[in-house]
């Protein structure tokens, strides 16, 4: 069994408030759930209105699978997310 993860940090100019930022993690994640079998979640910087941070992961039974769903995920995530990738950081 191996398991792959990153953390993936985005920048959301027109978040003013939380909400704002709610509204864009809720959105990205549940895309991202409702295509891929992966766990999924805002994992940092919670109070900060403009930076959002998600965590995800993959379980497989082989490496390379699981590093190419991750990587589908990442790309995924970056095309639909209303705001700018800014970093990725595979753990």
């Amino acid at each position: 069994m191996h398991t792959r993860t990153a953390k993936l940090t985005f920048y959301i100019p027109n978040a003013v408030s939380l909400k704002d930022k709610r509204q864009v993690c809720r959105a990205v994640i549940d895309k991202t759930r409702q295509k891929f079998n992966a766990s999924i979640a805002e994992v940092d910087t919670q109070d900060v209105h403009q930076t959002l941070t998600i965590g995800a992961a993959v379980v497989s039974g082989e490496f390379t699978h699981a590093q190419n769903m991750l990587d589908e995920i990442i790309r995924f995530m970056e095309k639909h997310a209303d705001a700018e990738l800014t970093g990725v950081e595979m753990l």
